[in-house]
């Protein structure tokens, strides 16, 4: 079954939630990523990082808030940002 991905802009601008209806990270913890060089370790996190205009990550339960770069913009941002997700959470 192929996770279902949600965009939901956020009252930052440059933020958006990416909801995947299913866990992401376990438990109470959360997982917050500033560059590609400290996401290398995480699988999900390092591809999202692959996309251009991706300046950091925040996973928690079952969301991924990405801040984008000002440049970017949401419609083709969040297109990529869910189908990675959706790609590399089945």
């Amino acid at each position: 079954m192929t996770t279902s991905v949600h965009f939901q802009p956020t009252p930052n601008p440059n933020a958006g939630k990416f909801v995947a209806g299913r866990v992401i990270v376990e438990g109470k913890g959360s997982k917050s990523f500033y560059s590609a060089g400290q996401a290398a370790s995480d699988p999900l996190a390092a591809a999202l990082f692959k996309i251009e205009g991706v300046a950091s990550l925040f996973m928690a339960d079952d969301f991924i808030t990405v801040t984008k770069d000002a440049s970017a913009d949401w419609p083709s941002l969040s297109a990529r940002v869910i189908r990675v997700m959706s790609e590399r959470l089945g």
